[in-house]
């Protein structure tokens, strides 16, 4: 069943199907496929801020690749339906925007980039329309509009520090952006992307409020500190420390700042107070910014969703905090250190051990390589399918002296 709105192109798929019940539209069932992945499911295995279990977040359970796929999901699928296009479409392109990445966050992502060119937004595509099973040859073999929905960077690398597509899948990538005017997000993915950008800012200060590595008092003593981390680190050239710091002041003097958390009943409320109050500024602002600048229903190419600059700095300067207290926090540099040297040893070991040390569904992608460069994208496609616990264990196995 077609999606009121999208045509024939935006509902076709890379591969033919053979039709399907009546009852679901083809973006439902996009979701569908998305939601019963088995790539979905190992998202809970993956770190978002700090490893699952390892307790850096006391006593809560710390988000997870899987968690923030799911928030981001709820927020995007709301916007979606404010702002007039399809609520499903946008739904599974939030489940899937995470779904290629790698054991232990970005950290993991920059190993693996060292040793083959790796990014975690190409490896989702690459995982979505050829390694996770469900129509041979085509991954989950998605619409084009709900793949086109995923790409926050639709280009191939060419020396780009972000991109969207590896070279060896161009094939794929250009069917999905067949007719799509070059660089340009299509608005499902704008909105995906604002959906993500707001889950994972406001989420993290959450966690890291409820877990004592951000306090209130420091942050308002540290305010030239924290607003010079998101120029240096989440603005653009554009943006002076100058125009960040005052935007700092305005938000930190919001009444919904809970000023201690001690983890009593009323404090738990206030700080679920703060992420709601938050989540809801960001979202009404860019309705409101893109309502009064094009009609709804707003699919496609037809237009752009527009966010305020006072809104974006708030969320560049949330992530600042963040990056100050939790990821950058003393201790976790040697952490991540040990984790990288981790994944470069389990690539070598993978990679010696080949054929053997891969699952069997990579096993024919081995034998069909025909370079070296092609044999360690497989090992890559590996390595990069594993929980941070499962890499550890296979770690052990590959390459301690008992293993």
């Amino acid at each position: 069943m077609t999606s009121p709105g999208y045509d024939t192109d935006a509902t076709a798929r890379w591969v033919a199907e053979p039709p399907k019940r009546a009852g679901r539209s083809d973006f439902e069932r996009d979701r569908a496929r998305v939601l019963h992945s088995s790539a979905l499911r190992r998202l809970s295995g993956k770190t978002q801020v700090v490893a699952p279990g390892s307790g850096a977040l006391g006593q809560q359970s710390p988000r997870t690749r899987l968690t923030h796929s799911l928030e981001c999901a709820q927020i995007g699928r709301e916007l979606a339906g404010d702002l007039g296009c399809d609520p499903d479409l946008v739904d599974a392109a939030c489940l899937a925007h995470d779904i290629g990445h790698s054991p232990f966050g970005h950290n993991g992502e920059y190993a693996l980039n060292t040793l083959a060119g790796f990014e975690g937004n190409a490896q989702s595509l690459r995982l979505l329309t050829r390694l996770e099973p469900k129509i041979p040859g085509a991954g989950l073999n998605l619409t084009r509009a709900t793949l086109d929905a995923t790409l926050k960077y639709p280009w191939l690398a060419d020396g780009a520090a972000k991109y969207g597509v590896y070279a060896e899948d161009a094939a794929v990538f250009d069917w999905i952006r067949a007719g799509a005017p070059q660089g340009r997000l299509c608005f499902e993915a704008q909105v995906m992307d604002w959906a993500d950008d707001v889950a994972y800012s406001v989420h993290d200060v959450e966690d890291g409020l409820h877990a004592g590595l951000i306090k209130f008092k420091v942050l308002m003593s540290e305010q030239a500190v924290v607003a010079q981390t998101a120029a240096d680190l989440f603005c653009d050239a554009s943006v002076p420390v100058a125009e960040l710091e005052p935007v700092l002041s305005d938000l930190l003097s919001m009444a919904i700042w809970p000023h201690e958390f001690d983890g009593t009943e009323l404090s738990m409320a206030a700080l679920k107070n703060l992420t709601s109050e938050l989540i809801g500024r960001f979202c009404v602002s860019a309705q409101q910014a893109t309502r009064a600048s094009f009609a709804a229903p707003l699919r496609r190419y037809g237009a752009d969703l527009l966010v305020p600059r006072r809104q974006r700095l708030e969320c560049a300067l949330l992530k600042a905090m963040a990056w100050r207290y939790v990821m950058g926090r003393e201790g976790a540099a040697r952490a991540q250190e040990l984790e990288r040297e981790l994944l470069t040893e389990l690539v070598c070991a993978v990679e010696h051990g080949a054929p053997g040390t891969l699952d069997p569904l990579l096993r024919a992608s081995w034998a069909a390589a025909g370079s070296d460069a092609a044999r360690r994208r497989v090992v890559i496609d590996q390595v990069a399918s594993l929980t941070d616990t499962s890499a550890i264990a296979w770690h052990h196995r590959l390459c301690s002296p008992a293993g």
